[in-house]
């Protein structure tokens, strides 16, 4: 598209600053926190990831849109992002898998979005001072007014947002990865043993389903508000609690049936919210950091092994508020050390704050759905044989 067809559009921050640039995707106004992403690659993904929900995503790599989107690479039914920032849009995509290009995309969901902006500028801004509210608008090209509007909308610290990304109904998924984007060999599902594990939906991604799927369990999603009665009237041979958006503190039914169903002694895993979620149930806190993790290299790990893995969250526990009679720390993040991974002393339960399904990322972390069928499979054989 020639800039001289292009609509307007202005990016005006909480704290005054504004840039000017051209809309792409939907028209209007937008309110959310910026944050960016230092991803290259899995745009759609990061843009359908329920963990972005009330976020406005900047994206560091200059070029966005070249490959399109495609029905398979959708981490949730549409869009969760408030809105998109970018520096170059491609309007013309080239790729085999390209279904729609990704400003159609974006337009069709009603999700704004500039381009056209100085992103390393406006990065480095955030990297400086913090993640903040922002909004972009077509319609209001006055920075003064569309501050007023930025500045009214609730920060992050304290929103609970799982409320609008959760099921609102109990299903069942039991698609694996597809055997042509299989990486892992001995992620095979095993049709002779059937291990059932029901995930609280905080804003699960797809593909973290399909990872348990191809390590055959048979997946149970309930609502974030299920209680652990109900959950546990599956007789679930694990429980997974998922990733989600917002401030993990403000999601308090969540912690009371984590801690409710620590009592029943089950298999327990988390990934990124539920990780902070499981850190609570377990008595720590949790703090929002200057401007988080979001991308496909952060360097995780503890006693001489390194994992590179994908990270999207604005929140993380505190070490100091851990009970280290209960708990101990299974992995930091390498760059700041922060808690990365929890594991439970004495029950087979244990969290990461990143995202082992990796979609977008590498797939260092893959492993960590083997331990967490191996727990299920020790426990079971356990409670067997005090059975027989």
């Amino acid at each position: 598209m020639p800039l001289s067809d292009a609509i307007p559009a202005l990016l005006v921050l909480a704290d005054g600053t504004a840039y000017r640039g051209w809309s792409f995707g939907a028209t209007g106004t937008t309110i959310g926190e910026v944050v960016f992403n230092t991803g290259m690659t899995g745009y759609q993904e990061v843009l359908t990831d329920p963990s972005y929900c009330g976020q406005i995503v900047v994206f560091t790599y200059p070029e966005l849109g070249n490959t399109g989107v495609n029905p398979e690479d959708e981490e949730s039914e549409r869009p969760q992002v408030r809105g998109a920032i970018a520096r170059n849009i491609c309007y013309k995509p080239s790729n085999w898998r390209s279904a729609q290009s990704l400003p159609d995309y974006l337009k069709q969901h009603q999700i704004p979005g500039i381009f056209g902006i100085d992103t390393r500028a406006l990065t480095r801004k955030i990297r400086m001072y913090g993640a903040m509210n922002g909004g972009i608008s077509t319609e209001i090209l006055d920075e003064a007014e569309l501050l007023e509007q930025v500045q009214a909308a609730p920060n992050m610290s304290g929103l609970n947002l799982v409320r609008e990304v959760t099921t609102s109904q109990v299903y069942e998924w039991s698609d694996p990865t597809t055997s042509i984007w299989e990486f892992n060999p001995e992620a095979q599902v095993n049709s002779q043993e059937s291990l059932t594990v029901v995930a609280l939906d905080f804003g699960v991604k797809r593909n973290i389903l399909r990872r348990l799927a191809s390590y055959g369990c048979r997946v149970i999603v309930v609502p974030a508000d299920t209680s652990p009665e109900e959950i546990l009237k599956y007789n679930p041979d694990g429980i997974f609690l998922s990733n989600g958006p917002g401030d993990p503190s403000a999601v308090t039914e969540g912690i009371t049936t984590a801690k409710a169903l620590l009592e029943s002694q089950k298999p327990m895993f988390g990934i990124c919210m539920g990780h902070q979620i499981l850190g609570h149930a377990l008595g720590a806190e949790t703090f929002k950091l200057k401007f988080g993790h979001r991308g496909l290299n952060q360097p995780a790990g503890l006693q001489q092994r390194v994992e590179i893995t994908s990270q999207n969250h604005s929140f993380a526990i505190d070490p100091d508020s851990l009970p280290e009679s209960v708990v101990e720390i299974s992995h930091l993040n390498l760059n700041d050390r922060t808690v990365a991974g929890l594991r439970h002393k004495s029950l087979p339960v244990f969290s990461v704050q990143y995202h082992p399904e990796a979609s977008p990322g590498p797939h260092d972390a893959d492993y960590l759905f083997a331990q967490f069928v191996q727990e299920m499979r020790a426990a079971k054989q356990a409670t067997t044989a005090q059975v027989s």
